[in-house]
C-alpha cells in the first residue's frame, strides 16, 4: 500500500533522549489528568441533566471530589480474598491499565514545533501500520479483564470475564472493518499521514457509515453504558472486579476511563481531521501551525467524552442478546458493504474520475440512512414481539380434585361442565 501525500515517517525516531522522555511524560501526565476531570465533570453533567445537586461538599462546587476519591481508595485496605489465584489476582489489573497507556503512542497532538531549539513532532512516535498497533495493544487489555474474573474464584466475576471475552471480540471486528475504509481512501496506516490526508475534508463527511461504526464499537469496546455488560451490577454485582478493592479497584477505574481517552483519540484522528482546526477557524492561517492544534485536539477528544457522559445518563442497559445481536447482525455486515462501495470508489479515482468523491458521499449517506432504518425495524419487531409475549395467557381450566381433595373455586374459575351465573338487576339476584 502506498503511503499518502505528506506521509513522512523519517523525522521520527531522531530526538534526543530527553525529549522522547518529556514526550512520554508529557502523554502520562495528560492520560493521569484527564480521567480526574472526566470523573468530576460526569458527574456533574448527568446531575445536571436528571437534576441532581451532584458532588458539591470537596473543594469549590465540589471540584477536588475526583482527588478525595482517589486518596480514599488509595489510603483504604487492599483486601486479597481466601481462594485467589493471587499473582494472576495481582497482575490484572496492571494488564488493564498498561496498554491502555501505551495505545496513546501514536497518536498526534500537533505539527512539527520546536522545543528548545529543537524541531520535533507533537507525537512520541509513528509506524506505518500505527492504527493496527493501537489495536493490537488494546486487544491486550482484554486479558485483564478476563484474568481478573478467572483469578478471584468467584461465580459473578468469572461471568462478567466471559461477558466482556465475547464483547470485545464482538465489537474488534466491527471497529476493524470501519478502519478499512479510511485505510482504503487514506493510503496509508500510519496517523500522521491519515491526518495529513484529511486536510480541507474530514473522513466523518466522507466516510460517514464508517464513523457510525466505530462510536457504536467503541462503546462497547469501552464497557460503557448501555453497553456495561461485563460490569451489570443489577446481575453480577459489579462483575469481573467484584473482589477487587483498594488501589487495584481504582486501576480498573483508571484503565476504563484512560480508554475512553484513548478511542476518542483515535476517533478524533481518523474521522475529524486530528489535530486540525476545524472551519472556520481553518480560515486563520496560524490555526493549525505552532501549539494551537493541541487546543483543537482536546476540544474534539472533549466532544467525545461529553458524547460518552451523554449516553450514560439518557440510556437504559441492553440486553446480552440485543448487544450482541446489534454486533453481528447489523454492524459487522454494514461494515462489509460500506467497503466494498468504497473500494469501487477508491478505484475510480485512481482511474481518474473526479465524481468518486461525490459518490462516496451520496453512498455514506445512503448507508446511514439503511442502518438507522435497520436499526429501527429491529427495534420495533423486538417491541412488537415483546408486546405479544407479554399478553395474559389463558388460564388453565379449574380442576376441584387436582390436589386429591376437593377445593371450592376462586372469584373467576368455574366449575367444569358450569357456567357463572348472570347477575339479574330486576330479580336482585342471580338467575
Amino acid at each position: 500500500m502506498t503511503l499518502a501525500a505528506g506521509t513522512d515517517l523519517s523525522s521520527f525516531g531522531n530526538d534526543p533522549w530527553w525529549l522522547v522522555v518529556a514526550k512520554a511524560l508529557a502523554i502520562f501526565v495528560f492520560l493521569i489528568l484527564t480521567p480526574l476531570v472526566a470523573l468530576l465533570v460526569e458527574r456533574k453533567v448527568m446531575a445536571w441533566m436528571q437534576m441532581r445537586v451532584g458532588p458539591n461538599r470537596v473543594g469549590p462546587r465540589g471540584t477536588l471530589q475526583s482527588l478525595a476519591d482517589g486518596i480514599k481508595l488509595a489510603l483504604k485496605e487492599g483486601i486479597v480474598p481466601a481462594g485467589v489465584d493471587k499473582p494472576v489476582y495481582l497482575l490484572a489489573p496492571i494488564i488493564s491499565i498498561v496498554p491502555a497507556i501505551m495505545a496513546f503512542a501514536v497518536i498526534p497532538f500537533g505539527p512539527e514545533v520546536s522545543v528548545l531549539g529543537h524541531r520535533t513532532a507533537l507525537q512520541l512516535t509513528d509506524l506505518q501500520v500505527a492504527v493496527l498497533y493501537v489495536l493490537a495493544v488494546t486487544s491486550v487489555g482484554v486479558y485483564g479483564i478476563v484474568l481478573a474474573g478467572w483469578a478471584s474464584g468467584s461465580t459473578y466475576p468469572l461471568l462478567g470475564g466471559l461477558r466482556s471475552t465475547a464483547q470485545v471480540i464482538s465489537y474488534e471486528v466491527a471497529m476493524g472493518l470501519s478502519f478499512a475504509a479510511v485505510f482504503l481512501d487514506a493510503g496509508t496506516m500510519s496517523t500522521s499521514g491519515i491526518v495529513a490526508s484529511q486536510f480541507g475534508t474530514w473522513y466523518v463527511f466522507l466516510l460517514l457509515p464508517s464513523f457510525l461504526i466505530y462510536v457504536t464499537s467503541m462503546v462497547g469496546e469501552t464497557n460503557r453504558a448501555p453497553f456495561d455488560l461485563p460490569e451489570a451490577e443489577g446481575e453480577l454485582v459489579g462483575g469481573f472486579h467484584t473482589e477487587y478493592s483498594s488501589l487495584r479497584f481504582a486501576m480498573f477505574m483508571l484503565a476504563e476511563y484512560i480508554n475512553m481517552v484513548t478511542v476518542s483519540a483515535l476517533a478524533t484522528t481518523l474521522f475529524l481531521g486530528g489535530w486540525h482546526a476545524p472551519w472556520p477557524l481553518s480560515i486563520w492561517d496560524g490555526a493549525n501551525s505552532g501549539w494551537w492544534p493541541v487546543l483543537w485536539f482536546t476540544a474534539k477528544v472533549w466532544c467525545f467524552l461529553f458524547v460518552f457522559i451523554w449516553l450514560r445518563a439518557t440510556l437504559p442497559r441492553l440486553r446480552y442478546d440485543q448487544f450482541m445481536n446489534l454486533g453481528w447482525k447489523v454492524l459487522i455486515p454494514a461494515s462489509l458493504l460500506w467497503i466494498m462501495l468504497v473500494a469501487t470508489a477508491r478505484a475510480l479515482r485512481i482511474e481518474g474520475h473526479d465524481a468518486a468523491a461525490v459518490t462516496l458521499v451520496v453512498a455514506g449517506v445512503i448507508v446511514a440512512l439503511g442502518l438507522l432504518v435497520l436499526l429501527w425495524r429491529l427495534l420495533r419487531h423486538r417491541k412488537a414481539r415483546t408486546a405479544v409475549s407479554a399478553a395474559p395467557p389463558e388460564p388453565p381450566p379449574f380442576d376441584p380434585m387436582a390436589g386429591g381433595f376437593p377445593v371450592p373455586p376462586l372469584p373467576g374459575q368455574t366449575l367444569p361442565g358450569r357456567t357463572l351465573p348472570e347477575f339479574d338487576s330486576a330479580a336482585g339476584g342471580p338467575r
